[in-house]
């Protein structure tokens, strides 16, 4: 019995080596993709590895202005994250704190609002927009829509952070003098600090893959995203493949790399209140 658990590891480890080399091959083909010409990319059978690379980096920066995209999607996630930590910690603690069939139907509602997807929502908020006049401001737009659409999950994710926080400590941070505002800046906030952080990590490294308000509510080239300026590469007759897996490569791995930077920290944020 014994000698058979090595071989129940060793078969867990490659069933685990499996899923995760399914899940990463797109990641590899994007990769592989931006490397070859565009003759071995339609070649058949297809190559796992170019033949003769070529990167084609600095052509695709400079012929699409990426500097531009790409601050447009750092200026949306980041718009995004404030709204949403400024708005949805307070949310997050009063669920935490306040128990209630009222908060209860709350956080319930919240959850509900986090299954609409936003491709649902665009046509109501493109008219809402309309009216309001904020299709002339088409950046803060899609901030408002996406902060909107994201600030559920994030209330959801503090508010396990927050069960964390003793009680115990705010009833003395009153007893102390502290109004409830204080004792939530001064001992609460900082406690519950990393699921904070974490949360509003996942938010903008979610922010910076938005596209359906970005492609609805902006029609000036100058105002869109990177993950709009990928339709460029397609034209009526022929799309440019290496040129879009170029692209997706330059913006796609600064992500990856804060991702694998911060996963520790993000696993335990997601985590923090699963205990309680």
């Amino acid at each position: 019995m014994l000698s058979s658990t090595p071989w129940k590891r060793w078969l867990l480890l490659a069933i685990a080596v499996a899923i995760v080399a399914i899940y990463l091959f797109p990641l590899y083909w994007m990769y592989v993709t931006a490397l070859k010409t565009n003759t071995e990319t339609f070649a058949n059978p297809p190559t796992l590895w170019p033949h003769h690379p070529e990167l084609k980096v600095t052509r695709v920066w400079n012929d699409m202005g990426m500097d531009t995209f790409i601050q447009n999607s750092l200026i949306i996630a980041f718009g995004t994250v404030s709204l949403v930590v400024l708005f949805g910690t307070g949310c997050a603690y009063a669920l935490a704190r306040v128990r209630s069939v009222w908060m209860d139907l709350a956080l319930f509602l919240v959850l509900m609002l986090q299954v609409l997807p936003p491709s649902l929502m665009v046509n109501p908020i493109f008219v809402a927009f309309s009216q309001l006049g904020l299709l002339s401001w088409p950046r803060t737009g899609v901030i408002l829509a996406t902060a909107a659409n994201k600030l559920p999950l994030y209330i959801v994710l503090v508010r396990a952070a927050f069960t964390q926080v003793p009680r115990e400590l705010e009833e003395a941070a009153l007893v102390d003098g502290n109004s409830r505002i204080g004792a939530f800046l001064r001992i609460s906030v900082p406690l519950a600090r990393n699921g904070i952080l974490v949360s509003a990590i996942l938010i903008f490294l979610q922010s910076l893959g938005e596209y359906v308000y970005s492609r609805s509510l902006i029609t000036d080239r100058a105002f869109q995203p990177a993950t709009v300026g990928l339709q460029f590469f397609v034209g009526p007759n022929a799309s440019d493949w290496t040129g879009i897996m170029t692209f997706a490569a330059i913006y796609v791995t600064p992500i990856l790399i804060i991702f694998v930077l911060l996963q520790r920290r993000i696993v335990s944020g997601l985590t923090s209140g699963a205990l309680k």
